[in-house]
């Protein structure tokens, strides 16, 4: 028996990246998938693949910033399903790379709408569905830089920070509704995006990788189906006894 046998969970950001992968994990673990994402060919992919190998998913648009939309596809999805059952918050940006004093209203709050509040909108959406299936998990992506510090990305940091410890208080809030809330803590993730931002980067693909692998004592960067193993975990029964928890898997970034 899969150990997910039965569920279904609900991925934002579900069309590529770690949310791509996490929906192949997902769906492989046996559960049916709701893959939700802003581009709309994305999402089909990722449905396509999954029931190409036998699974069970189908696709939404969602805008997790629009905290109008949020509750519309939560609904739809339980409707479709019939209830839900595990939810990740993996919708995110970097954001603007700029000093603090810098950046421009707009751009912080670009960050902060999707980052943060997206994450804010879709728990609040979850949890009346969570509570009427008698429990459930949220995995909500947080990133190494929840963790730590470092010389770049303000917004991106503020808001990763802010879901680390948004975990933690709805971890103890929704405890007695059999409701567990965890963070996950990627290091550098080899996804389509720090491809291409690698093939464009001024020294060549192949040193922006290797300055990449650089930064993780392990010796290489993660790939998404690292993050989506950890996410899998979270979501089954085998996590039963783990909430407020933050699942750190950065090749030992956050170790030195």
């Amino acid at each position: 028996m899969k150990r997910l046998d039965g569920k279904i969970c609900l991925v934002t950001g579900g069309g590529s990246g770690i949310g791509k992968a996490t929906c192949l994990r997902l769906a492989s673990e046996g559960a049916s998938v709701a893959v939700t994402d802003i581009d709309e060919a994305d999402a089909k992919s990722v449905c396509e693949e999954i029931t190409s190998h036998g699974g069970t998913a189908d696709f939404w648009l969602l805008d997790v910033a629009d905290a109008d939309a949020v509750p519309k596809v939560f609904d739809a999805v339980a409707e479709k399903f019939g209830q839900i059952d595990v939810v990740v918050n993996n919708a995110g940006i970097s954001g603007a790379n700029t000093p603090t004093h810098e950046i421009s209203d707009e751009d912080w709050r670009k960050v902060i709408d999707i980052n943060l509040n997206g994450v804010f909108f879709c728990t609040k959406a979850a949890i009346p569905h969570l509570k009427k299936a008698g429990g459930g998990s949220i995995v909500n992506l947080s990133s190494i830089y929840g963790l730590v510090g470092a010389p770049d990305l303000p917004p991106y940091h503020a808001s990763k920070g802010a879901v680390r410890l948004m975990s933690k208080t709805d971890a103890l809030v929704y405890a007695k509704d059999s409701i567990r809330v965890n963070s996950v803590h990627p290091g550098f993730i080899w996804t389509p995006l720090v491809e291409e931002l690698a093939e464009s980067s001024e020294e060549g693909g192949d040193a922006f990788r290797k300055a990449l692998d650089d930064r993780h004592p392990i010796g290489h960067v993660g790939a998404p189906e690292d993050i989506a193993a950890g996410i899998a975990y979270l979501a089954s029964d085998d996590a039963k006894f783990v909430t407020g928890s933050e699942l750190v898997i950065d090749g030992g970034y956050t170790a030195r």
